[in-house]
C-alpha cells in the first residue's frame, strides 16, 4: 500500500500477535492493544475509549495508567458533544482513523474551550481516533494523543491497516465474554429444580429431565457423554433431543442452545 513501509507493515503484524496473544478476556486485550499501539505509532497518551452517546460520558482503558484522572475525564465529559472525533465517527458515521485536525485546524482547535478545558490540562496538542464499534448508544475507539507534533498521513494509514483486525479482535472478545455470561445465567436456570420464571417461557416447556440434558448440552457434551453422566444410552440421550427439537422449534444441538440463550434469558 502507497506510503507505507516494510518495518511499517512488521510492526503491524507484530501488534495484532501482541493483541491475539491476551486471549478472550476484554480487558487483558484491551490493555494489550493501548500497550502496543504506541509503539507502532508514537503516543503520550494512548486509550481505549468507551463512550455513551446517550449519557455523554466515557469509560477509558490507557496507558500510562493514570495519565487521566477523574478530574480529566469529567472536563473531557463537559464538551463531549462539541469533541470532534465523537461528532466524526458517532454523529457522522465517518470511516476510518480520524484526526482532530481532519475535521478543524490547530489553530482553531487551540481557540476551542474543549483544548484550554480539557487538553491544555492533560498536555496534549493532537490526538487521532481509531473506531471499534459505533452504534446508536455507544462509540468504542482507541485514540492516540500527543504533543507538540501532529499524526502524519502515513501514520493515520497504518492505523487503518490494523484498525480492522484489531477491531474484530476486541469485538470477537466482547461477544465471548457476553456469551459466556448467558451461557452461566443458563445452566444456572437448567441447574435450578425449581420451577423457572416468567422470563424463560421457552425452558418451561421441558421436563426435568429434558433440563438435564440441555444442561450438558449446553457445555458441548456429546451424545455419550451426556448419557454416561445421567446414566442412560446415547440412544435415550438422542431420543430427549429429538423432544427437546420439537419443543423448541428447532433441528440442530446449536439452534437448541441459541434457542434458550435468544429467546428464554432476554
Amino acid at each position: 500500500m502507497d506510503g507505507l513501509r516494510e518495518s511499517d507493515w512488521r510492526g503491524g503484524f507484530e501488534l495484532l500477535g501482541r493483541v491475539a496473544e491476551a486471549g478472550d478476556d476484554v480487558d487483558a486485550l484491551a490493555r494489550a492493544a493501548v500497550e502496543a499501539l504506541p509503539v507502532l505509532v508514537a503516543s503520550e497518551i494512548t486509550t481505549l475509549s468507551i463512550c455513551d452517546l446517550r449519557s455523554g460520558r466515557r469509560h477509558v482503558i490507557g496507558t500510562p495508567v493514570d495519565a487521566i484522572s477523574a478530574a480529566d475525564r469529567a472536563c473531557f465529559d463537559r464538551h463531549f458533544r462539541a469533541h470532534p472525533l465523537v461528532r466524526y465517527h458517532a454523529d457522522e458515521h465517518g470511516p476510518g482513523a480520524h484526526r482532530i485536525s481532519d475535521s478543524l485546524p490547530f489553530s482553531r482547535f487551540r481557540e476551542s474551550a474543549l483544548y484550554s478545558d480539557y487538553y491544555r490540562r492533560i498536555g496534549i496538542d493532537h490526538a487521532v481516533a481509531l473506531p471499534v464499534h459505533v452504534d446508536d448508544n455507544t462509540l468504542v475507539s482507541f485514540v492516540l494523543n500527543r504533543r507538540g507534533r501532529d499524526f502524519n498521513d502515513r501514520e493515520r494509514l497504518l492505523l487503518d491497516v490494523v484498525g480492522v483486525p484489531l477491531a474484530r479482535l476486541y469485538l470477537q472478545a466482547v461477544s465471548r465474554r457476553a456469551l459466556q455470561g448467558r451461557l452461566a445465567t443458563l445452566q444456572a436456570l437448567l441447574d435450578d429444580g425449581t420451577e423457572p420464571p416468567a422470563r424463560a417461557p421457552v425452558l418451561a416447556r421441558l421436563t426435568g429431565r429434558e433440563r438435564e440434558v440441555m444442561r450438558w448440552l449446553a457445555a458441548a457434551k456429546t451424545d455419550r457423554e451426556i448419557g454416561a453422566l445421567l446414566g442412560c444410552s446415547p440412544r435415550t440421550v438422542h431420543k430427549h433431543l429429538q423432544r427437546i427439537y420439537v419443543k423448541l422449534g428447532v433441528e440442530t444441538r446449536t439452534a437448541a442452545v441459541m434457542r434458550l440463550l435468544g429467546n428464554g434469558l432476554q
